[in-house]
């Protein structure tokens, strides 16, 4: 199953409660949450207690991003505040197996990102404990920026691996995700998408709309099981 998950990281915070129902009622089924801490990437966003308030006011499933020095400090936490799966990156982490086997105990789905720099074989031996693989289309940090070609080889390899194993694995992007590239990352094998100024610049819910007509335009086949399941 496809899913769209805009990223409120380019929502006009003013007006939070409106650009999330807006995306909503064009269609979204997930709510992408970025959590940036200044060290792991240049930039600085919120966490915790935003993630709580969101929780309360949406049944939209809450993938948590979270571009951090040692995560597992805080998973706790923000699945007890409402996080269905949690990302964490793989160029953080000591010893990734004990941290998706964390998130898992904590009762979330647990998710593994790599970032542009990072060859996409060092994701492979995670594949068969993670429930979704991120690829990273920009270097994260700050939104707005242009996707990289560079991107499309790794998102088909990790593809082709998911089918070639028969595992049950969601594969998101994240980054530079436009109207104009959308249909190429699904039909490469990308099955969550992410998308921020390209959503919640103009028309909201219009732009939802499209994102997903765009989606359903892609010939993609189904390749993947829906893991909200």
């Amino acid at each position: 199953m496809i899913h769209f998950a805009p990223s409120i990281l380019s929502a006009d915070f003013t007006q939070l409660q409106k650009d999330i129902d807006d995306v909503q009622r064009g269609g979204a089924d997930y709510l992408h949450f970025d959590v940036m801490d200044g060290i792991f990437v240049p930039a600085i966003s919120f966490g915790m207690p935003v993630l709580k308030c969101i929780a309360k006011k949406t049944e939209l499933f809450l993938d948590v991003h979270l571009m951090i020095v040692e995560p597992e400090r805080y998973l706790e936490e923000f699945i007890k505040d409402g996080a269905d799966l949690v990302t964490v990156h793989l160029e953080t982490l000591k010893e990734p197996e004990k941290v998706i086997k964390q998130i898992h105990d904590l009762g979330a789905k647990a998710g593994l990102a790599i970032n542009p720099e990072t060859p996409a074989e060092q994701i492979r031996p995670y594949l068969t404990m993670i429930d979704m693989a991120l690829v990273m289309c920009v270097h994260p940090g700050f939104g707005e920026q242009a996707y990289l070609p560079s991107s499309d080889e790794k998102i088909a390899q990790i593809a082709s691996w998911i089918r070639e194993d028969g595992l049950y694995v969601d594969l998101e992007i994240d980054g530079g995700i436009k109207m104009d590239n959308v249909e190429k990352a699904v039909s490469l094998g990308a099955n969550v998408i992410v998308a921020g100024s390209a959503v919640f610049h103009g028309d909201t819910v219009g732009n939802t709309e499209r994102f997903l007509e765009k989606i359903s335009k892609s010939g993609a086949q189904n390749l993947f099981c829906d893991r909200r399941s």
